[in-house]
């Protein structure tokens, strides 16, 4: 058989099966103790070696990765929704919330997102779901700022990192009062603005 039909042929159905598996049950081992969550007890309770695991998520990032991607249809239908809305200013503040809430699926979740959006490495699974969010959320400034919504020096990478810090912040069993003052600091900035000519 040739390398190009191999390639081309259906995975067997227990390749399937085990990789379903996994991705279950990293997502339950995820919500419950976070990110830094052993991988050995993921394929343990998976019923796979972690010969296996390794097989179909050869590093953390990927495993992390491919679960982010099976909880994205949200993500995507808040966006489809935020898009209908008329006030491009409102539009990007609802987009950094639904990214909010996103990054803080799992504890620990915007650590990793963070370091793939600074370092960029197009080795890492999770740089390219990161440039993905970073190029929205530059759409949505874009409009804010032909609307006159948003400063000229703001871009989408910035709130990006934000809405993962304020995630990071929330993770830490932060009030939501406090969120609340700091989303507004966010957006508004902290230095009054100066009035001398």
């Amino acid at each position: 058989m040739s390398a190009g039909e191999q390639r081309g042929r259906k995975p067997r159905a227990d390749v399937q099966r085990n990789r379903a598996a996994l991705l279950e049950t990293a997502q339950r081992h995820f919500l419950r103790h976070g990110v830094g969550t052993s991988l050995e007890a993921v394929a343990k309770e998976a019923g796979v070696g972690p010969g296996t695991l390794y097989r179909h998520f050869p590093t953390r990032e990927a495993l992390l990765a491919a679960v982010l991607q099976t909880r994205s249809e949200e993500l995507v239908a808040r966006r489809a929704d935020i898009d209908r809305l008329g006030d491009p200013g409102e539009a990007l503040e609802r987009w950094l919330r639904a990214m909010e809430e996103y990054f803080s699926a799992f504890s620990g979740l915007p650590d990793p997102l963070m370091a793939a959006a600074r370092a960029q490495e197009p080795d890492n699974p999770l740089t390219i779901p990161c440039h993905i969010l970073i190029s929205a959320t530059d759409q949505y400034v874009r409009a804010a700022q032909l609307a006159g919504r948003v400063r000229a020096s703001v871009r989408g990478h910035d709130l990006f990192l934000a809405a993962c810090s304020v995630a990071w912040i929330k993770g830490t069993g932060t009030e939501e009062e406090s969120l609340d003052r700091l989303r507004t600091l966010l957006a508004s900035g902290y230095l009054e603005p100066d009035t001398q000519a």
